[in-house]
């Protein structure tokens, strides 16, 4: 009996697992009943693991020496009020698992019963290293995601490959979705005060308004994208939120702004930022000023070549060759890029489209297809089975 065939016979215990996580979500860094519920998972199945990786997280390992390939699921759920009328809705008032991490973090168990039981019959040699990584939302006060917590606590030490996966509630069930080179944006974030002189509303000139200021900024930080950079480089800057004032007739001191970068390469990413830059110099040439700070954030995700074709040809002959695509570009952002910088990687896509609405991730009606849990554990295992069969030292 192959993966897929065992994997859909755990169908009923991997529902459970998922609707348990997704009516007790938890935010970044605060997984603390996730955790648990992994660990006892864990125990029954004979696995050795630790805890408080990254905090919250837990590391697991099956077999020993080499090769040695992890898998990863992240654990964290969002800030949102669910509106979705299910049994297995959230419990937690205004906290959600509106990404699919409930999902992934039951694929990776399954997958770990999977595994379990072929090691245990001595069907496979090298090790396996399961990462249930938590915050790949949010950073905490350091800037620091789970992932990049993980990398700098040693999860990826002596690591050969490293595969993450995610359930995309806008794609086809059971459809696998991976691409080679760059796939996922960096993220960088910027906070800016534009600072002028306040005054009264009917006299402009004897002020300096920071909102017309403002406005010149706005202008310019849009041709930066068509006029600055390479067309064929992709990257943008958004403008996300903008205060300023407290009454229709007083011109404000300052104007306070905040957005976000997405680029797909270094040159890219340091082009774009001082562009920023001289975007808010033009406060200056007014006779006003400004003040910006910058948080780099997630690097690019990039899939190793030869593993991004490793997934594709595993997922071909565990789906068949029509369920397996060519994934687009995407400007998302994921941590699994601290990842994949710590060992030659692969992150793919499994479609999890659950009905005719458009169910978009960080969305209150976010929901997926549950029939693709099994074709997800599936997917991780025969991953890990296939490599450490194809990376097996010689006698």
């Amino acid at each position: 009996m192959d993966y897929l065939d065992r994997a859909q016979a755990m169908r009923a215990q991997l529902i459970a697992t998922r609707r348990d996580l997704h009516q007790h979500p938890e935010l970044f860094f605060q997984e603390i009943r996730t955790a648990k519920k992994i660990t006892a998972q864990l125990d029954e199945l004979g696995i050795e693991y630790t805890t408080g990786v990254a905090k919250t997280g837990v590391v697991a390992h099956l077999g020993e020496g080499a090769p040695v390939i992890a898998l990863r699921a992240d654990m964290d759920a969002l800030p949102i009020q669910e509106i979705n009328d299910a049994p297995y809705k959230s419990q937690t008032d205004g906290v959600m698992h509106a990404c699919g991490h409930d999902a992934h973090v039951t694929c990776l168990l399954g997958a770990a019963a999977l595994l379990a039981q072929d090691f245990a019959a001595g069907h496979l040699r090298g090790t396996v290293r399961f990462l249930f990584q938590p915050a790949e939302e949010c950073e905490d006060a350091e800037g620091k995601s789970g992932g990049q917590r993980m990398v700098e606590e040693g999860a990826l030490e002596g690591v050969d490959a490293v595969i993450g996966m995610h359930v995309i509630s806008t794609l086809p069930a059971q459809h696998v979705f991976v691409r080679e080179g760059a796939f996922m944006a960096a993220v960088d974030s910027f906070d800016a005060v534009v600072l002028g002189r306040g005054g009264h509303g009917a006299y402009p000139h004897e002020a300096l308004d920071p909102i017309w200021l403002a406005a010149q900024v706005i202008n310019a930080i849009h041709g930066v994208v068509s006029r600055r950079k390479a067309p064929v480089e992709p990257g943008l800057i958004t403008v996300g939120a903008i205060h300023a004032g407290k009454a229709g007739n007083v011109i404000p001191v300052e104007v306070a702004m905040t957005g976000t970068i997405r680029s797909f390469s270094a040159e890219t990413r340091q082009l774009l930022v001082r562009e920023l830059e001289n975007c808010f110099r033009l406060t200056q040439a007014f006779g006003g000023d400004y003040k910006l700070k910058i948080q780099y954030g997630y690097p690019v995700t990039v899939n190793d070549p030869a593993m991004a074709r490793f997934i594709q040809r595993m997922a071909s002959d565990l789906l068949g060759a029509e369920s397996t695509h060519e994934a687009r570009i995407e400007t998302g952002a994921e941590d699994f890029s601290f990842m994949a910088q710590a060992a030659p990687g692969a992150f793919f896509y499994l479609g999890a489209k659950k009905d005719a609405l458009d169910r978009q991730h960080h969305a209150p009606d976010f929901d997926i297809d549950e029939n693709v849990l099994p074709t997800g554990a599936a997917l991780m295992a025969n991953a890990a089975r296939e490599y450490l069969q194809a990376h097996a030292p010689s006698e």
